[in-house]
């Protein structure tokens, strides 16, 4: 109940923007859903990947881990957007251990 509490006091203290990014947080964590990320079997070997792409979520997750920028990111692959890192990002939080393992065995090749 003390977690519902500091909750509340928190979102209090927020903007509607923040409240509104927290929700959509919150609805895509419930749901397991991940807008603008998909696998295909015989795509990128099967990786989560953004749509339209041929780029896996965990080649955006190593470069951000080596200290690329999104604005780097953003220029490197001129399809992606803003909101295809902000999904990229919601999947690698939900599936690290997925991404750990995809990353290790991208650098063991």
């Amino acid at each position: 109940m003390i977690s519902i509490l500091e909750a509340e006091k928190l979102l209090s203290d927020m903007t509607r923007a923040e409240k509104a990014q927290l929700l959509q947080w919150v609805v895509r964590d419930l749901g397991d859903a991940y807008p603008g990320i998909e696998s295909t079997e015989n795509v990128c070997g099967g990786s989560a990947r953004i749509v339209r792409t041929r780029i896996p979520i965990w080649l955006l997750e190593q470069a951000r881990r080596l200290g690329t920028t999104e604005a780097e990111l953003l220029t490197a692959y001129p399809t992606l957007r803003a909101e295809d890192l902000t999904n990229a990002w919601a999947y690698v939080r939900s599936h690290r251990e997925e991404i750990d393992r995809e990353i290790q065995e991208n650098e063991d090749a």
